[in-house]
Parts: structure tokens; sequence; C-alpha cells
């Protein structure tokens, strides 16, 4: 069913089951995701799969699906052919097409949508999301962000998912562009030990979402599973937020070869140390699956 509570007041009550990784989803059903639209080349060519893919999440016990539109930007999409006008409808089919998976779950719980905005990095398709410091200013990186977050605002989100983040810089941008859009937000950075991508300290990157009436949670994912102990407790001192964690599979991503190498180090047994430290909104990124999900929301509801 779609929710009947908002999604802060969920996090207020306890664990919210996150879904997992959107990509590893669709290739593991023989999509071919070689593409620098990635997942949101479907939105194009195969809706239908997208909806199998967040059908398979809830179905597996996750009550926010995140949607196919982390890199589906209007640049990406002209790069492709595609106009403004029908690049708007591809972002608001991302967030029909998660409800559509909603209404077929038929769950008797709760469910969310989150419709992800990816950082500029993830629109150059070249790992520079994993980097940050673009060279952008931070008017520029807003004035990039506003028109997709507005068509993506309009289509009905239950939040905004401000995922990947790896500059200070950009996360500022995108706090200025959420305002006055009406829907909430988190926001999630990417990080690599104790620093973003781009090198700033944590403390210093979660504080500017403190004060942000927009942001309900504020947390890490595409991360290694090991990185998000520590920025947990940094994320939930600093902001006094409920926090977000949904890290890789603890693989990493090589941008030159466009592959996944290393060993999985994610686990559920983490689980309990995250939500004692103050995560709320709790699942997991690339490479991560329907059955470790099912996992999640076994070890979470007890």
């Amino acid at each position: 069913m779609t929710s009947a509570i908002t999604l802060a007041e969920a996090l207020a009550a306890g664990p919210v089951v996150l879904d997992g990784g959107m990509s590893n989803q669709l290739e593991s059903a023989g999509h071919d995701l070689s593409d620098e639209l990635w997942s949101a080349r479907l939105l194009a060519e195969r809706p239908e799969a997208i909806t199998e893919a967040h059908l398979a999440y809830y179905e597996a016990g996750a009550d926010v699906a995140i949607t196919s539109s982390y890199q589906a930007t209007f640049e990406g999409f002209a790069g492709r052919g595609i106009g403004p006008g029908r690049a708007a409808e591809l972002l608001a089919l991302s967030v029909e097409l998660a409800r559509a998976a909603a209404r077929r779950a038929q769950a008797e719980r709760p469910l969310w949508v989150a419709a992800s905005v990816g950082p500029y990095g993830a629109m150059l398709a070249d790992g520079s999301e994993y980097r940050g410091r673009y060279g952008l200013s931070v008017d520029a990186l807003e004035r990039f962000h506003r028109p997709r977050l507005e068509v993506l605002a309009a289509a009905g989100p239950d939040v905004l998912a401000l995922e990947t983040v790896p500059d200070a810089d950009e996360a500022r941008a995108l706090l200025r562009a959420v305002r006055g859009l009406g829907v909430p937000v988190w926001l999630s950075y990417s990080v690599a030990g104790d620093r973003t991508r781009a090198g700033q300290p944590l403390e210093e990157a979660f504080a500017l979402a403190a004060d942000a009436d927009e942001v309900i949670a504020v947390g890490v994912n595409c991360c290694a599973p090991q990185d998000v102990d520590a920025a947990i407790g940094t994320a939930a001192r600093t902001t006094g937020k409920p926090v977000v964690a949904y890290p890789n599979s603890g693989e990493s991503w090589n941008a030159r070869t466009r592959t996944w190498q290393g060993r999985p180090t994610f686990t559920p047994a983490r689980l309990h140390t995250w939500r004692d430290t103050g995560a709320r909104l709790i699942g997991g990124c690339c490479r991560v699956g329907p059955e470790s999900i099912a996992e999640i929301a076994r070890t979470l509801r007890g």
C-alpha cells in the first residue's frame, strides 16, 4: 500500500528499510547497462524492467524504493538526441514506475518512493562522482541541479534522495536548489574514511544539513561498508537528524574498465551497530541485491 504516514514520521518511530542497487538488479535480469545513461536508458527503452526491479525490492522487504533517475539529466538525455520535453517526461516516469511497483506489491506496510538525484559527476559518466572537485562554482552546480529537481518534485515522490554526493560544495548547491520545492530530502555523501570523496572532513560536510528544514535524514551511501560505522556517529552528532546508510557491497568500481572488482564485505551483522549509533534508514547501494535487503528487513524487524 502507499503510505498513510510520512517518511519523516516513520523515521522518528524506528528503522526503515531501503532497497538495494538498481543497476545490479537490472543486469541480473539480462539488461545491458554499458551505456553512459546507465539504468536511465531503460526509462525510454524498457520501463517495465524498472518496475520489475522495484517490485523485487519491495517484495524482499524494502519500505523505500529509489527511482532510476540517478543518471537521468537533461544534459545526458540531450547527448542521446532526447529533447527537454521528452527528458522531463522520462524523469517523471521514473517516479511513476516506482509508484506502480508499490501498488503491485500489495504490502500491508507503508511504502515510499524516493526520487534519486545523482551528483553532477554521474552525468559525466567518467567516475567523477567518486572524486568531486569538478571545477564548477556552487552557483553553477545549483543551476545544473534545479531544473531536474523541479521536474522530479512535481512528479510527487515522498522524498528526494540527494545521493552519492562527493563534495561539500555540491551539497551546498543541492541544498540551495531544493528550497521551496515542498518535498523533503535526504542528503547522502559518498565517502572514503572520515572524509568526503573530495577530501573535506565529514563533520563539516554534514553540518551543512543541520539547519536545513527540508532535510529529514543525512548520511552516506555508495561507499565501503566499513566506512559507514564512524560516519553514522558523526552525522548523528553533527546534525541531530536521523541517519541514512546504504553502502555498496564492498567491491570497488573501476571507471576505466566499467567493472566492479574485489570481494564483497557487506554483511547484515553490522546493522545492529549502525542502528544503535543513529541509523534509521538502512539499505544497500551498488551490488547489494534483494537477498541482502530481505536479510536486512528480517534483522531490523526482529
